[in-house]
């Protein structure tokens, strides 16, 4: 009888227990979908795009640095980058005209870029556009340029999905899944002078901040798992770059080798983007990161 009684009650609260799960996952869905269905409108400029090699060259240079083909694939064909069905299914859309490859214009690619905007005026998901939404005229028009002269590359990707632990994740604000609500949209197109200067070097860090936080003093990257390692502190402070020479941000950009002869962890350190930075422009970060304050590492 004590036997049958307690199964009962254990019964009823197992059944408790998976109702308020349910209702739980099923909050969380309809809430993260709310956000995600938004529509965003946003005023697109596009600039005028050169069709002559040296711009084709210069826009394949920014988005080798800038990390594009991280996500999209060297041959910009797309791939996936994540793949967990309990937090998403995430693949770098196929930016050629191959079979799988979107056709945009010129207004749909800068919106995409800059704003996060997809066609249909949802946000995208995971399009790090805040790194991208004050990039010169000049510089968006060679990376437009370098987008037409792309060869067909005939790959489908699969569509994305999140799953419930990253619907979770965004709505607890620790994954910005959807750039279109981070992204100043009334941010104007910055008008940098190329050269090894600080200025200079705060318009290329912007590609940095994603990971190293927009202080720059590095820690966990947030929404990343426990075991990722954290990212460097690049600001002159004692556990970030104080010591550190030009040569030696050089040697660790291009070689992946830290100051202490140290092997960087080059699959999260993206090196075989940061290799094909110039001596100009690694000049201009170098000159940047001695400039922000000085801050303990983890302080984002």
């Amino acid at each position: 009888m004590v036997m049958r009684v307690t199964l009962k009650w254990a019964g009823r609260v197992a059944a408790v227990v998976l109702l308020l799960v349910v209702a739980l996952l099923a909050t969380v869905y309809a809430m993260s979908e709310t956000r995600m269905r938004r529509t965003w409108q946003a005023r697109v400029s596009v600039p005028s795009v050169p069709s002559d090699t040296a711009a084709v060259g210069r826009g394949e240079h920014l988005a080798t640095i800038r990390g594009c083909r991280g996500c999209h694939a060297p041959d910009m064909g797309g791939a996936t980058f994540v793949d967990s069905p309990a937090v998403a299914k995430l693949s770098g859309t196929n930016l050629t005209p191959g079979r799988g490859g979107v056709r945009l214009d010129d207004e749909a690619l800068v919106r995409a870029i800059r704003h996060g905007v997809g066609p249909g005026g949802r946000s995208l998901l995971f399009m790090p556009s805040q790194e991208f939404s004050a990039l010169s005229e000049a510089d968006m028009g060679d990376l437009l340029a370098y987008l037409h002269s792309l060869p067909p590359v005939d790959r489908q990707l699969p569509p994305n999905r999140v799953g419930p632990l990253g619907r979770l994740l965004f709505l607890a604000g620790k994954v910005p899944l959807l750039p279109a609500e981070v992204v100043d949209h009334d941010t104007r197109p910055a008008q940098p002078q190329p050269g090894p200067t600080a200025a200079y070097g705060d318009y290329l860090a912007s590609a940095c901040k994603g990971c190293h936080g927009a202080g720059l003093s590095g820690g966990h990257i947030p929404g990343t798992p426990p075991d990722w390692p954290d990212a460097a502190n690049l600001t002159p402070d004692p556990s970030g770059l104080a010591g550190w020479s030009e040569a030696d941000l050089r040697r660790a950009l291009r070689e992946g080798v830290s100051r202490d002869g140290r092997a960087l962890r080059t699959d999260f350190m993206p090196v075989r983007e940061t290799r094909h930075l110039d001596d100009e422009e690694i000049a201009a970060l170098y000159a940047y990161f001695r400039s922000v304050p000085a801050k303990a590492r983890g302080g984002r």
